[in-house]
C-alpha cells in the first residue's frame, strides 16, 4: 500500500496535467485484474450488480508551496509518516479507496471506483466529464463516497462556493476639488454588507493615478453557500447596489439526510459526523454523498505535506465496515 502512495507521490500531477499519473494508475489497475475505463484523465472501475455506488478520490495536486524544505516529489518515510505533495491531499485517501475496492464484495450494489482529475480547480475535465460515462456504464449512481482527508470522520454537509466579481461605478474627476463620485466610497457600503453576511472581499482593483477619483471600482467576494446558488446569488443582488458576476453557479452546498442509509451506516459503525466547510467534489454530484478518508485537511496545500502510514492503512478497514453496513441497510 505505501508502495503505491510513494510511486504516486513521485509523479507530478497538477489540475489539468494529470496525464502521467492517470497512465501509471491505469496500468496499475490493469496489472492487479481490474478493467479501468477511461475518459481525459478520469478512471473508473465497477464490480457487483445493482443500484450504483459511487466511490471517488482525486488524482491531481496543488502546486508546491514556498516553504518545502524535502523534495515535494520524493516520498519520504519518517517517524510513521510519508511526505510529499499529495500525499495527504489526496493520495492517502486514493490508495486507501483503491485498496478497499479490491476487497470489498458488493452483494446488493454495483461498486464503481472512481479516480478522477482537476478536483483542485473544480473543472469541467473531473468528475463533472466523467459522470455521464460511468453513469451510461453502471447506471444511475444513488449515492457516494467522496474521499478526502476527514480523519476518518464523515462530513454529511459541505458548503457550496459562489466567487462573485463585483463592480461598482463613480464619475472620474480630480481628486484636489472633489470633482466627480468615487466608485472606491460607493462600493464600502456593498463590502461592509458582505462582511456582516460571513462572506469574504478577497480582491480590490480601482484607480489610475493618485489624484484621480476612479470611476471604477473592482472587488472579488468568495461566498460559501449553504443552498441552492442560484437563490443566494438572487438575494445577494436585491441586497447590493454594486454589479455582481457570478464566475459559476454549478458549485452547490449539499446534505444528508438523517434517514439516509449512508448516515444511518456511519451511525452504526461509529463514525463521527460532522459539517464541513471546504468544497470537494460532492458539489458536483446530483446524489447523496458522504465525505470521508484518511489524513487531516489542515495538513492539505502545506509545505512538507505528510500522512501517517497508519491512517491509510486503518482506513481500508473502515471503508469494509461501512460498507457492509450500508449494503445491510440497502
Amino acid at each position: 500500500m505505501t508502495d503505491l502512495l510513494q510511486q504516486l507521490i513521485a509523479i507530478p500531477s497538477y489540475s489539468r496535467e494529470e496525464g502521467a499519473a492517470a497512465d501509471f494508475l491505469q496500468a496499475w489497475l490493469a496489472a492487479h485484474g481490474l478493467k479501468p475505463q477511461r475518459s481525459g484523465n478520469n478512471l473508473w472501475c465497477m464490480k457487483g450488480s445493482g443500484p450504483a455506488v459511487l466511490a471517488d478520490a482525486h488524482i491531481d495536486t496543488v502546486r508546491p508551496t514556498e516553504g518545502w524544505t524535502r523534495d515535494p516529489f520524493k516520498a519520504h518515510m519518517e517517524d510513521g509518516r510519508i511526505y510529499g505533495l499529495g500525499a495527504n491531499d489526496d493520495g492517502g485517501s486514493l490508495v486507501a479507496l483503491i485498496h478497499f475496492f479490491m476487497q470489498a464484495r458488493p452483494r446488493k450494489h454495483t461498486l464503481v471506483l472512481s479516480l478522477s482529475a482537476e478536483e483542485e480547480v473544480s473543472g469541467h475535465g473531473g468528475l463533472e466529464r466523467a459522470l455521464p460515462l460511468i453513469e451510461a456504464d453502471a447506471g444511475p449512481l444513488c449515492c457516494g463516497i467522496i474521499a478526502e482527508p476527514t480523519c476518518m470522520q464523515a462530513a454529511v454537509s459541505e458548503k457550496g462556493l459562489l466567487v462573485l466579481d463585483c463592480e461598482s461605478k463613480g464619475v472620474a474627476g480630480h481628486a484636489a476639488r472633489a470633482d466627480g463620485v468615487n466608485a472606491i466610497f460607493e462600493a464600502l457600503p456593498d463590502m461592509a454588507w458582505f462582511r456582516q453576511q460571513g462572506m469574504q472581499v478577497t480582491q480590490i482593483e480601482a484607480g489610475t493615478q493618485h489624484n484621480v477619483i476612479p470611476d471604477r471600482c473592482r472587488f472579488v467576494v468568495d461566498v460559501r453557500t449553504a443552498g441552492d446558488n442560484a437563490e443566494t446569488l438572487a438575494r445577494i443582488r436585491q441586497a447590493v447596489k454594486c454589479q455582481v458576476s457570478p464566475r459559476s453557479t454549478r458549485l452547490n452546498g449539499s446534505s444528508l439526510a438523517p434517514s439516509h442509509p449512508l448516515m444511518q451506516a456511519a451511525q452504526q459503525t461509529g463514525i463521527p459526523t460532522f459539517h464541513s466547510p471546504t468544497l470537494s467534489n460532492q458539489a458536483l454530484c446530483r446524489f447523496p454523498t458522504v465525505k470521508m478518508g484518511p489524513g487531516d485537511s489542515s495538513r492539505s496545500h502545506s509545505a512538507n505535506e505528510f500522512i501517517f502510514i497508519r491512517e491509510v492503512e486503518e482506513a481500508v478497514s473502515v471503508y469494509l465496515k461501512f460498507w457492509q453496513a450500508y449494503e445491510n441497510l440497502g
